[in-house]
């Protein structure tokens, strides 16, 4: 496989949002209708928007490895269970979650997104998030910077990520789950109270949480409770390119690196700050 760098400088990000728009338009042709909703064995809903878009992704990036001339695996929420034996070796990958916040889905609130995320020994080194309810997009590429796009009036607009911050000295944004907020994080956020913090909760769905640190318009996002892997990559991409960072978090080690295509997809609990 070619190495990182040059297949980096090979990838033209903007080939990437358009196969998240094009997974976007598929969604929101299901997102207005009536539409069933499936129970996977963990219990975590599955709606028909979720597989057309998956069909979208992975064509397109099929097609990328094509034009490229080189083979990169994608693993995705809802692909083929792809087997640690086979995947072990993997030094560069497409993380995909062709619907992240299907809850936020199902309850029509419109935080759900596309989340497309270039892997590499472990690290994300591109990522696209797109929301297409709300019409935003937070993109970036490893070296080239993080930014968002969105539509303000008649123009589009992009900004370079982190947008500066209006909060007061002594003020803690914190974000959080609107469908999951675990003990253990409501206690990371009353170790921060007890610190003197002036703390603001804001609650939203999905990778929007991520962005939201990467945007600043938060100041912190511990997540202590269960994410998988295709939650975070491509978020993370835009966070690490924004300037700020997403770690390994227990209170008993403090902070660790936090990386991917583990054994167990399932992710440790982190913070990004």
């Amino acid at each position: 496989m070619s190495s990182i760098p040059l297949l980096l400088d090979q990838i033209d990000i903007t080939d990437i949002i358009s196969i998240a728009k094009e997974a976007g338009e598929v969604i929101m042709t299901v997102y207005v209708q009536d539409f069933q909703v499936a129970f996977k064995a963990d219990e975590s809903p599955l709606t028909e928007a979720d597989q057309k878009s998956n069909q979208v992704i992975e064509a397109g990036l099929k097609k990328i490895s094509d034009t490229l001339g080189v083979n990169i695996p994608i693993l995705s929420e809802e692909g083929r269970d792809i087997p640690y034996e086979e995947r072990k070796s993997w030094t560069t990958f497409w993380l995909v979650d062709p619907l992240d916040g299907t809850k936020e889905f199902v309850k029509r609130n419109d935080e759900f997104t596309v989340n497309i995320a270039l892997i590499h020994n472990n690290t994300p080194v591109l990522g696209v998030v797109y929301t297409p309810a709300l019409g935003q997009l937070y993109y970036a590429k490893q070296g080239d910077g993080a930014f968002k796009s969105e539509r303000i009036n008649s123009n589009i607009v992009t900004h370079t990520l982190p947008i500066a911050s209006e909060r007061k000295p002594g003020e803690l944004k914190i974000v959080a789950s609107k469908s999951h907020l675990s003990k253990e994080t409501e206690q990371f956020i009353d170790d921060l109270a007890k610190q003197g913090h002036k703390i603001t909760l804001e609650s939203i769905g999905s990778s929007l949480k991520l962005c939201l640190v990467a945007e600043g318009k938060a100041d912190i996002y511990p997540r202590l409770g269960p994410t998988m892997e295709w939650d975070t990559g491509a978020a993370h991409a835009i966070v690490n390119e924004a300037g700020f960072s997403l770690q390994k978090f227990t209170f008993e080690h403090g902070y660790e690196p936090h990386l991917y295509n583990k054994e167990n997809l399932l992710n440790d609990w982190f913070v990004v700050k």
